[in-house]
């Protein structure tokens, strides 16, 4: 299993990247597209979305209701020409047959054409769906995935890239296969990373995932990043296999997490804990909380 803050975060992705977004949850899709067209605009990027069949109304609302697009102007941004957004038919079918190295070619015009505009950049994000509709052409979309890696691994460009795949459509070799002709995957911005504790989003199920070292230096910004999950029974997870320590005190902390700030109650799952901390969390007595269950790392 890949770590659960393995890949490049949103936030940091430059020029040259050309990241796979594999998903199967859609609030973890959206968060990431949403701080992917947030920063670009901020940055004067030109954004361009490519949708698999939605209209750019559509595609306008759906973003438009994502937790933290408030203020976010997309609407002005779409009538500026700032946010493109075409359908997959629009963008790949044009001459009505799929061409890798024609689309490659439209690809690097409308980038120059961005630069010309006075853009500083360009994002491009497409859902990949369209390749599976059996369109002229499209059996060789993993062609076409393989030579636009090559071109941004080789060359400079001022443009950047999301492939989004939707897990439940593509068997899992032809996934694989297409992951492969991408620089990374890209993931979630982290909530909090100042080297000595890292803690990024979880979303299915919904927690955090940590990484570094729990103890008092770090206890508060874990206490801060556990009051600020939502409000909601159910399960929450807590990914500690990148934890590489953690004093009593941040145990307790974690296992206090099965109880909201406002009291209410709700499933508590400790995954990937490494034996030593397994033992810990036994020796005092938190692994037998009512609602608290932890799942061991293979290691």
């Amino acid at each position: 299993m890949p770590s659960s803050t393995a890949g490049k975060t949103v936030g940091t992705m430059e020029f040259g990247d050309h990241l796979c977004l594999s998903y199967d949850n859609a609030e973890e899709r959206l968060a990431i597209l949403l701080s992917y067209v947030r920063d670009g605009l901020a940055a004067d990027h030109k954004i361009i979305y490519l949708s698999d069949q939605d209209p750019p109304d559509k595609v306008l609302g759906w973003m438009g209701t994502v937790p933290g697009a408030e203020g976010l102007d997309l609407a002005g941004a779409l009538d500026e020409g700032r946010f493109v957004v075409r359908t997959a038919e629009e963008a790949y079918m044009a001459t009505g047959r799929f061409d890798p190295d024609e689309i490659i070619a439209l690809f690097a015009t409308e980038i120059e054409l961005a630069l010309v505009q006075g853009y500083k950049g360009v994002r491009v994000t497409g859902e990949e769906t369209f390749s599976l509709r059996g369109w002229p052409g499209t059996e060789r979309f993993a062609e076409f995935e393989r030579k636009i890696d090559e071109v941004f691994r080789t060359s400079q460009v001022n443009a950047m890239a999301i492939c989004q795949y939707d897990r439940r459509w593509f068997d899992q070799a032809h996934l694989e296969q297409l992951e492969s002709y991408h620089v990374d995957r890209v993931r979630a911005d982290d909530l909090h990373d100042d080297g000595v504790l890292r803690v990024a989003p979880l979303f299915a199920p919904p927690g955090l995932a940590l990484a570094g070292v729990i103890d008092g230096s770090s206890r508060p910004t874990l206490t801060r990043a556990l009051d600020g999950l939502p409000e909601q029974g159910g399960t929450l997870c807590l990914d500690l296999s990148e934890v590489e320590f953690s004093d009593t005190e941040g145990l307790r902390l974690l296992a206090s997490a099965r109880e909201t700030p406002a009291g209410a109650q709700r499933q508590l799952l400790l995954r990937g804990v490494s034996p030593r901390i397994a033992g810990e969390l036994h020796e005092l007595g938190l692994d037998a909380m009512p609602g608290v269950s932890v799942e061991e790392s293979a290691q």
